[in-house]
């Protein structure tokens, strides 16, 4: 993981704080906790799902989340690794993901993917939040 640095200390405790984002955002996805989800994103956030939906304003990551959150990792967890982080600005942070989702029980066909999620991040009133994500299924 690489970033651009003026201070080093800013910028470490920076990376450790998208991180932080970047692993609640796991947690709350692999215990369907759509509120935790949510709660990462800022007001006017915008995310692209996997399947290449727009999403616009927290309500409508909200409004979508909780029609397919609740369920869908029943049978999978997801594991989540940030790869490089990129300083825009002080504020302002691309954090590349790799993602990995595998079947719970284990068994290698059927619902494992890797997802290559690409997070903008700002820092609003001292926290990191999800500003513009677009979420990519890896393929082939």
């Amino acid at each position: 993981m690489t970033s651009t640095a003026t201070d080093p200390q800013t910028r470490t405790r920076d990376i450790e704080a998208v991180t932080a984002v970047v692993a609640d955002l796991e947690r709350a996805q692999n215990t369907e906790n759509v509120d935790a989800f949510v709660a990462l994103f800022r007001e006017d956030a915008i995310w692209t799902t996997g399947g290449g939906r727009l999403l616009v304003g927290r309500d409508a990551i909200a409004a979508f989340t909780r029609t397919v959150l609740p369920g869908a990792m029943t049978e999978t967890v997801g594991s989540y690794e940030v790869v490089h982080v990129l300083f825009l600005r002080p504020d302002v942070a691309a954090v590349k993901v790799r993602q990995s989702v595998e079947r719970r029980d284990g068994k290698a066909d059927g619902e494992a993917y890797e997802g290559s999620p690409m997070y903008v991040m700002t820092k609003d009133d001292g926290r990191w939040l999800l500003a513009a994500n677009q979420n990519t299924v890896v393929v082939g």
